[in-house]
């Protein structure tokens, strides 16, 4: 057994000491939404349990995200099926996610069967892996019969995709980056404010497979960019002022920090060497629009993830005259309606 592989299974079991002990069901069940992060987590300070440089926050987008369904089978090799297509053990999905399921293997004599849907493209830059680990881990949950309390079931999801343990919830959330070691503090949790009112629209720039991992992207960035050292500083003031913005419904601070948040994260990738560059051509065009339209007095922001794609934030009142710009096939959401 690998030391990564040790440490990572002596966290789990840490986190499933207070799991119910029962049998195992025929199948187990697990349903998760996308997130956006409205101030980014881009580092690992320690990257074998996933824990973050700085903590962030979150708006999930409920109708886009995962589901899946897990069983037992006998054999060593596991059986995974993404949107309908059974994968061969060399596709990068399988491999990845064949990882984290044989941390929960009881014994080598029983294997899993995971049949996933994702409602979103798959490493796109559009949060499908931040639901598909936090499905996962909800399915495992039914499956063991573990009864574990959510804080508990951010922690394993958090193992397989950091962001995924903000898709535990639904409206807004925060994963705290935590100080220890052992990593049993870095748990995200619900915030309590409902927002009416607030909207996410979606830019679907490229919907392809990224050219480089977010988890490739960041140590990267971690470890060859200059410019990186104030920014978990950055983050976490960023956090605090959408945290407090959210409270106060202060829609043009939450908007602004949060553009701010995602141009200063991207800022980083670019001064990587090799630098590291997710927009294109039509990314930077789809900002030019946001920033036209508040010329115009049309409050609308963006923030982006480590892709092309962008997200538009806004408030009801004002979509209209954002599709006017964007086209009516923009994907408009809106968390607290749904």
């Amino acid at each position: 057994m690998s030391d990564k592989i040790a440490l990572q299974k002596t966290f789990i079991q840490s986190v499933l000491e207070s799991a119910s002990k029962q049998l195992a069901k025929s199948k187990g069940l697990g349903k998760a939404p996308v997130n956006i992060a409205l101030s980014k987590y881009w580092g690992k300070r320690e990257p074998i349990l996933n824990l973050p440089m700085n903590g962030s926050v979150s708006i999930s987008l409920p109708g886009l995200g995962t589901e899946t369904e897990l069983s037992l089978i006998s054999g060593e090799q596991n059986e995974i099926s993404l949107n309908g297509e059974v994968l061969n053990q060399e596709n990068p999905f399988f491999k990845r996610t064949s990882e984290f399921l044989n941390l929960f293997k009881t014994d080598n004599t029983q294997a899993f069967a995971m049949h996933t849907i994702n409602t979103v493209p798959t490493a796109a830059g559009l949060a499908s892996s931040a639901s598909g680990y936090a499905a996962l881990v909800l399915a495992l949950d039914d499956l063991f019969q573990w009864q574990l309390p959510v804080e508990k079931l951010t922690l394993l999801a958090r193992l397989g995709s950091g962001s995924a343990s903000r898709s535990l919830f639904k409206g807004f959330a925060q994963w705290h980056a935590g100080e220890q070691e052992n990593g049993l503090d870095s748990y995200a949790e619900a915030l309590p404010q409902q927002w009416s009112e607030f909207s996410i629209g979606l830019v679907k720039v490229n919907v392809q497979q990224k050219p480089i991992s977010s988890t490739a992207g960041m140590q990267n960035t971690v470890h060859h960019c200059d410019l990186y050292q104030p920014w978990p500083q950055k983050a976490e003031r960023d956090k605090a002022t959408i945290i407090q913005a959210i409270a106060d419904k202060d829609f043009s601070t939450l908007g602004a920090t949060a553009e701010n948040n995602a141009l200063a994260m991207h800022a980083t990738m670019i001064a990587t060497w090799p630098p590291i560059l997710y927009w294109q051509a039509e990314s930077v065009a789809a900002m030019h629009k946001v920033w036209q339209l508040r010329e115009k007095g049309v409050e609308v922001y963006f923030t982006m993830d480590a892709g092309p794609n962008l997200k538009l934030i806004m408030l009801e009142k004002d979509i209209p005259s954002v599709k006017a710009v964007f086209g009516e096939d923009l994907q408009v959401i809106q968390p607290f309606k749904s």
